[in-house]
Order: structure tokens, then sequence, then C-alpha cells
């Protein structure tokens, strides 16, 4: 009897342990899926190409998230989430992306703010993608076009940001939220061989009060990302963009300017974006945006405009239809158009 009062004992302090345990402790797959048809043809392209690609609206990704309560308010958090191309199956956004491109972090977070190392989000990301109607659409969101993905048509058109938006070798200390306030300072260690001193940093900012948010980035990058170890840029780049957005209700407006140069060019690049989000049917919204670069030195600019509509058949679940005009001084005028779903789980 007595054995058995004790093995009793034994297993209900095992039970509790292990429900504590889980308790403090937690563990999250999650990701997005995101595939669209539609044709599509840049300024300056040859032809049009008719796809069905993954990430119209948001660049699809899978992965887990976790985070342990430590006591005392402190806690330790990790990510590791991998890009996918959910029309293929094939791993990451492009040829050669590292398998945990998105994330591959750990960190610890409490009243002092929160700490994180490894691989996360470069300095532009938040700002550009919260101040554009179209977030983080690498297709159709103009910002994001401009921005971050270079043109292989002989345009010459390359990505305003330095180093992609995700920085390797990384930490990032986050303040606490102070009145809405959030700033971000981000440190890359370069690891190139025989220069130690390169090495990108960063600062953002992000305010929200209501219907107001207000960003901000600055970026000085002399190592180029995602690649392991970092290659040098051949020079420093400089890069920075103010922006933001207000809800009228009826209406959310959104806008932002920034600029771009390199060292050793007087070529600049000036970015300026306006854009809104309009409520209809209760579950759908109509977004539209407009981004013009303007590069001093060469006298090209380019001018996307993106018209759209994004239906929620839940929470998780979104319809969208887009369309868009892009071009570029003396080149060919490119078109596109889109139909897609996007699933978050």
């Amino acid at each position: 009897m007595k054995t058995n009062l004790i093995a009793l004992s034994l297993g209900s302090a095992l039970l509790c342990t292990s429900a504590t345990a889980q308790a403090q402790s937690s563990v999250q797959l999650m990701g997005l899926t995101d595939v669209f048809v539609g044709s599509l043809r840049n300024a300056g392209d040859a032809g049009r190409a008719t796809v069905l690609n993954s990430g119209g609206m948001t660049t699809s990704w899978f992965g887990v998230k976790g985070t342990e309560d430590l006591g005392g308010g402190l806690k330790a958090n990790f990510a590791l989430t991998s890009f996918i191309k959910v029309d293929s199956g094939v791993q990451g956004r492009f040829v050669n992306d590292t398998f945990f491109s998105r994330d591959a972090n750990v960190g610890l977070s409490g009243g002092f703010g929160t700490v994180t190392v490894g691989r996360g989000l470069a300095p532009n990301f938040l700002p550009s993608i919260l101040s554009n109607p179209m977030g983080d659409s690498f297709t159709f969101a103009p910002l994001i076009l401009h921005m971050n993905v270079p043109l292989f048509n002989g345009t010459g058109w390359t990505a305003t940001t330095p180093s992609d938006t995700g920085w390797s070798n990384e930490i990032i200390y986050s303040t606490p939220s102070m009145g809405g306030l959030t700033v971000n300072a981000h440190y890359q260690v370069g690891e190139v061989a025989g220069d130690n001193g390169k090495k990108n940093v960063g600062l953002n900012a992000l305010y929200f009060n209501g219907p107001l948010t207000l960003t901000g980035f600055y970026e000085r990058d002399q190592v180029g990302n995602p690649a392991v170890p970092s290659t040098y840029l051949g020079t420093t780049k400089s890069d920075w963009m103010l922006g933001g957005a207000y809800d009228f209700t009826v209406v959310k407006a959104f806008a932002s300017y920034g600029q771009a140069k390199a060292d050793n060019t007087t070529n600049k690049a000036k970015t300026l974006q306006l854009g809104v989000s309009v409520p209809v049917f209760s579950t759908g919204k109509v977004l539209a945006s407009w981004a013009q670069t303007e590069m001093t030195a060469t006298d090209v600019s380019r001018k996307t405009f993106t018209l759209g509509y994004d239906h929620f058949l839940s929470k998780r679940t979104d319809l969208y239809a887009m369309l868009m005009n892009d071009r570029i001084t003396a080149r060919t005028t490119g078109n596109s158009f889109g139909l897609g779903i996007r699933h978050r789980f």
C-alpha cells in the first residue's frame, strides 16, 4: 500500500511538472501559402509570360517559432522559418537562397526589450510594408518592386535597398513600446575574410497611435545578403525612408519618401509612393498604389501603378485580383495582372 502511494505521488508530481513546463513553453508551426495565376510583363521585358506562380501578395513561407517563460518577466525566443515556392514545391525565393532565409534566430526578451541573434529582418522591411497598401507583395506592390526587385531584362534596374530584406549574422536590439513607439537597432557582422571591418548597420522606428502609423529607417551597408559568408558590395551604400499611414475609416491613406545612394557614384535614387485602401462590402478592400523613382545623374525615371481588390473569405483566407502598369524611361511599357488565393496557418 505504501509503495502504491509513493508511485501515485511520483506520477502526480511528474504530471504537474509536465503541465507546468507546457504552460511555460510553446512551439508553433505556422506559415502562409499564396498562389496566383496571371500574366506578367515588367517595364523593358521583351514579351509577356503567362504564369501560375507563388507569392502574388505575400511570399509563401513555413516554419516554427517558440518561446519559453524563464520567470521574472524574462523569456527565451526562437524562430526557424523558410520561404517556399508553392507552385513548384521548390525551397527559397530564388536560386541559391538559403534554407532559413526568412528567420533563423534565438534571443531573450523582458522589461529591457528584446535582443535577437542570428538571421532576421533588415531595417528596411517593416517600414516599407507598413507604408504601402499592398504590404510585402514582391510582385504587385510598386514600392516593394522599386526597393527590392532588380530587373534582369536589359533595363539595368537594380534594387534601391542595399542588401536584401533580411540580414544574416545579425544582432537586433528592440526597445519596449514607449507610448506606441518602438526602435530597432541592427548590426550585421560582415565575416569578410581578411577584412573584419566590413559590416552593415541600421536603425528603424515604428509608431502606432490609434489610426496613425509612422515609420522610418536608415541603413549603411557594406556586405550582401543572404549569402553566407557575406560578400563585400564593393562600396558603401546607404538607404533611408520615411513613411506612414492614417486610417480615416472610409479610406486609409499611405505615403512614403526615401533616397538611396552609393559612395562610388553621384547617381541617387529618390522614391515617392502614395496609396489608399478603401473598405468595401464589409469583407473586401480596394487597393491602389503609385510609386516613382528618379535617378538623379542618369535622368531615368520609373513609374509603377497598381490597382486591385482583396476579398477576405475568413480571417485566414483571402482572394485577390491585381492590375499593374510599369514604365521606365525609354523602355517598353509593361502591364501585368493576377488572380490569387492566400491562406495563413
